[in-house]
Order: structure tokens, then C-alpha cells, then sequence
């Protein structure tokens, strides 16, 4: 993989952190019924049940996990994937929300807003590294050839 190429997945990888933490951040506020578990179902009986089918589940926040792409000692840049946070959502206290359940808890999702403004900044300056690489190999591919604009 040649410099460029390994650069510009460092570009996609930080563009994928910027929107995931973006998406994180929006959504942190939307929450859903308590998802129903294998022993409360039966006790709950079915208005839980009719709850949770009419409103809508809470936000679900991912993350991105990126991995080194190098095979030997050929550098190859990154690979970036989207996955969910486990657990997805935490239970919070919302007595007020029409699908709360009987003791007022709502599934709020599992995001942590320091870590996801830790994200936004660490793709910034991910973005601006590999954007310095990109110039740099201009450059210096314009000055072996003698190239002058």
C-alpha cells in the first residue's frame, strides 16, 4: 500500500469517528421502553408488552473500532468499523414518559458525552495528521520532478 492510500484511510477512519460521535451526542436524549428480560416479561404481563411495540426503542449508540491494517512488515494503513456499545442502554429514571415502566424507568442510551467529545477531538487531530501526510507526499512527489506551481 502506497502512502497516499494509507493516508487517506486514516481520513475515512476519522470522518467515521467525527460522524459516529456526532450521531452519539444527537441521540443522547432519546430514550424508549425499558427493553422487557426473560424473567420480568412473565411478570410484567402484557401491558409492557403493548408498550414497547407502540413506541419507538431507544437511540442504540455505536462505536467505532478501528484496526491496523499492516501484514508483516508492509504498513498498510487502518480499517475502520462500526459496531454497538454493550451494554446498549441504561436504565433512568423518567416517571413522567408515557412508555416509563411501572417504576418509572425509561432505556436511556449508554452514552458517555466526555468520551464522545474525546472522540470528536482525537478525529481532529487524526484528520489534520494525515492531511499533513497527504501535502507532504505532494510536495516532495512535485519536488523530485521538478515540478514547480
Amino acid at each position: 500500500m502506497g502512502i497516499f492510500s494509507i493516508a487517506t484511510s486514516g481520513l475515512s477512519a476519522a470522518s467515521l469517528r467525527v460522524n459516529v460521535a456526532a450521531s452519539n451526542i444527537a441521540n443522547i436524549r432519546t430514550t424508549g421502553p425499558l427493553p422487557a428480560s426473560d424473567g420480568s416479561a412473565a411478570s410484567a404481563g402484557a401491558g409492557s408488552l403493548s408498550t414497547s411495540s407502540t413506541y419507538p426503542a431507544a437511540y442504540v449508540p455505536l462505536r467505532v473500532d478501528q484496526v491496523d491494517q499492516s501484514s508483516g512488515s508492509m504498513p498498510g494503513g487502518t480499517i475502520a468499523a462500526v459496531s454497538t456499545v454493550s451494554p446498549s442502554y441504561i436504565a433512568q429514571s423518567d416517571p413522567g414518559a408515557p412508555f416509563a415502566n411501572q417504576d418509572g424507568l425509561v432505556a436511556a442510551p449508554n452514552v458517555d458525552i466526555a468520551r464522545e467529545f474525546v472522540e470528536l477531538a482525537a478525529a481532529k487531530y487524526s484528520f489534520v495528521a494525515n492531511a499533513k501526510v497527504i501535502q507532504a507526499y505532494s510536495e516532495t512527489t512535485e519536488s523530485l520532478l521538478d515540478i514547480t506551481t
